[in-house]
Formats: C-alpha cells, structure tokens, sequence
C-alpha cells in the first residue's frame, strides 16, 4: 500500500487524491481551507464528476469510510505518513502577471516535511524551468537534503479537463520527467497505479513543463481564431454555428465552437506562464497574445448583443444571465466570462439577475431560482448550459417578462437551432 499525500485538494487534487485511494493507496490530503477540508472530512464536495456509474460525492464517502483518504490543513503532519508527495497547488494570474507565491510557500512546507527516500511529485501548471530552478532549491534548502541523492523529484503535467477527471488521469496519455533517472523510474511507477494510458518519459523536466503551457495555449488560439470568425459572420448575417460545421466537413478542419469568451484556471492563465520566461530569452509571443486579446474581447462583444436589443434605456432595463460556469455543465466559476459579460451590462446601467443551479459561489446579482432570473426582465442571455436549466421551457419564460417590446434571448451556446420555433413562441433571437 502507497502512502501518498496531495498538496491541494482543487479541481485536480481532489479527483487525483481520490483515483489513488479507489486503488489501494492511503492518502491524506492537504489543504490550507479549513471550511473545504471539514467538509470533505464530512463527505462533502460541490464537484461535478463521475466514475463508473458513481458521483465523486459517493467515492468520496467511500473512501473516507474505509479510512483510503482524509483531508487535513498541517501539512507537516501529513508528510509524516507518506513516502509519495503530489502537489497541485495553483499559480494565479492577476492583472497579467503570475504569482507563485502559493506554490512557494507549499513548497517550503514540503521541504521541511521531506524524508530521505521521499518523491516529490510537482503535477501544477508552471513557469518552464520552475521545478529545477526555483522549486529544488527550496525542498534542498528547507530539508538539507540533496535531490537526487535523498530524496526524488518529478514533474508531471496535469490534462484532465473538469468534469472527466477520473477517466482522464486513467486514461489520457500523460508525461513525465525527473531530475534523474532514478527520479523519473519512481515517478513512472507512481503514476502507473492511476494512469493506464502510455506516459511518456521525456527529457527533461522543462520539456514537459513547457509542453503543458503550450497545450493550453494552443486551445486558447484556436479559441480566439473561431470567435474572431464568429464577428466576421455576425457582420455578414451568418450564422456561425452553420459555417462551422460546412467548413469541419474538410477532412483536415476541426475548428472549435465560439463562445462568450474563455474562462477557468487553465487557458486564461497560459500565457501569462510562458510570457516571463519569453522576456527573459527576449522572445516575442505576439500571436499568442494577440489570441488573448481576442477572447478578452468577447464579453464585450456578447454584451453590446445584449444592448442593442434592449426595448428600453439601459439604465431602465432588466436582463436575465442563464449559466456562470466557465464552460458548460460545470460548477466552476473561476475567471468565467459570464462575469465580465455582467460586468459590462452593469457598468451600461442595466440591472442583471444571473442563475446557475451549478454553481455555489455568491455574489449580488445571483439569484436562487430561474423565475427569480426571468421575472419581469426584457431579455435573456445563455452564458452557459446546465443540466438543471430547461432552456426549451420558452412558454414560462415568455409568462415571466416584461412585454415592454419582444422579450429577446441571446443564445451564446447555439441552443435554439430552429429560428422558427423560437419567434413563434415570442421571442426576438439574436445568436453569437
């Protein structure tokens, strides 16, 4: 039986903490959340994940009965269990820079936990050449021990998409590298008891470092290409969604869905790891920032959709926003551009109620129920699509609306397909 302790207990260290437990492993979880890990502790979790038929609710309760996994916040005391360290933690991204404070002080934790013959395993999105430059020198540092000769160090990128997140650790093809051999063979075998799929043992540990970033960076561009497509045939009275799907009828096309915007930890965030060390190589990244600029720009773009429509003043008129998520079926609201499409309908005077069953942050204008949302507003925006919101129900929304002009939706996620259907029951439809 492996002892393995998770250093966050996130969107990827909870599931990952979880797929080692359903194997055989104990694994204790650290996390500096008192009010997340009590709740865990109680089989709680606000995640939308499954597994074979079974919520992460349900194996998350599993687990704690058969005594497989327990969160607590003294990272210390955990490391004195386990031989195998994972951490998870994250780099936020503020004002376009990022900050590796969190990552830093965990790993000082680390350090002073680390035990000779203990692997470390860095599995968060980083700066390439953060595990060898700046992370080794302060488990060295804070452990007196020497990497490679003590203790072993790896790093291993993270591609799980939320929402699939224990079919992906078991399935999707990972990669990894130490900082040597020796490092990189405890790390394989690590990994091997989740992950099923071939791993690639690259390297270097900047090899995978920098292909995780650009991964991400990738979807972002490819991203930002469709929703500059989708301004162009706004503008030409096309339907996007149409042009799309002719165009992916080329064997060698496979272009994306626009959307309101990209959102979540993941892409927003990637260039701005990459962007540092391309100052210090003094290499340029004008497409991919570029590419940012363009999804920055949605919110924008999907809230001046909203304005034009309006039967009324901003400063009169009332929107229901369908969906907070950062992407569809989620619960994560995490640098969502359904707050910046709000943000932009605020700051032009209108009053927003927003409703998403999914999501359990607060804030303002989120409202508990659809009828709350839809009463008595002039139009409807979909930022996102949720299980629990019927979005055919147009007959209790059109009961529900202001009738001060034609109650109007603007459908970001291309649900009503049949324009037809939509003006018979009322309503004015405005797509992406």
């Amino acid at each position: 039986m492996k002892k393995v302790c998770m250093f966050g207990l996130g969107f990827v260290g909870l599931p990952l903490a979880l797929s080692f437990a359903m194997r055989g492993c104990k694994v204790t979880g650290v996390d500096i959340d008192v009010n997340l890990v009590d709740e865990l502790n109680r089989g709680i979790t606000h995640h939308f994940e499954t597994y074979q038929g079974k919520t992460i609710q349900e194996i998350l309760r599993e687990e704690l009965a058969k005594g497989s996994f327990k969160a607590i916040t003294d990272g210390l005391k955990a490391m004195e269990e386990c031989d195998n360290i994972i951490v998870t933690v994250g780099i936020p991204v503020e004002n376009y820079k990022s900050d590796i404070t969190p990552l830093i002080e965990v790993c000082k934790t680390v350090g002073q936990g680390l035990k000779k013959g203990d692997l470390v395993l860095i599995r968060s999105t980083v700066i390439p050449g953060t595990t060898r430059n700046i992370i080794m020198p302060i488990l060295e540092r804070e452990s007196g021990l020497k990497a490679g000769k003590d203790f072993y160090l790896a790093y291993s990128s993270e591609r799980i998409a939320e929402g699939k997140a224990f079919d992906e650790f078991e399935n999707m093809p990972a990669a990894l590298a130490g900082i040597d051999e020796e490092s990189t063979a405890k790390a394989l075998e690590l990994m091997s008891i989740v992950t099923k799929a071939p791993i690639t043992q690259a390297s270097s540990m900047e090899v995978v470092e920098t292909a995780k970033v650009m991964e991400n960076i990738s979807r972002d561009v490819n991203i930002a290409m469709v929703n500059e497509f989708a301004r162009f045939a706004k503008a030409m009275g096309l339907d996007i969604f149409e042009v799309i799907k002719v165009a992916n009828t080329h064997k060698r096309v496979n272009l994306l869905t626009p959307g309101p915007g990209v959102g979540g930890y993941c892409l927003p965030n990637a260039v701005f790891y990459l962007l540092p060390k391309a100052e210090e190589l003094n290499v340029k990244l004008d497409l991919l920032l570029t590419a940012r600029r363009v999804n920055e720009e949605m919110p924008r773009f999907v809230a001046d959709l909203v304005l034009r429509n309006l039967p009324v003043a901003p400063n009169q008129a009332r929107i229901a926003a369908l969906g907070l998520a950062m992407k569809d079926f989620s619960n994560d609201d995490r640098i969502s551009p359904a707050h910046m499409v709000i943000k932009h309908l605020q700051n032009a005077g209108c009053t927003v109620k927003a409703f998403d069953p999914a999501v359990p942050s607060r804030y303002d204008y989120k409202v508990d129920t659809v009828e709350e949302a839809v009463k008595d507003a002039h139009g409807i925006v979909i930022l996102a699509r949720q299980t629990a919101i019927d979005f055919m129900n147009l007959d209790y929304y059109y009961r529900l609306m202001s009738k001060e002009g034609t109650p109007f939706i603007v459908d970001t996620k291309n649900i009503y397909q049949d324009d037809e259907w939509v003006t018979a029951k009322g309503f004015k439809l405005e797509k992406l």
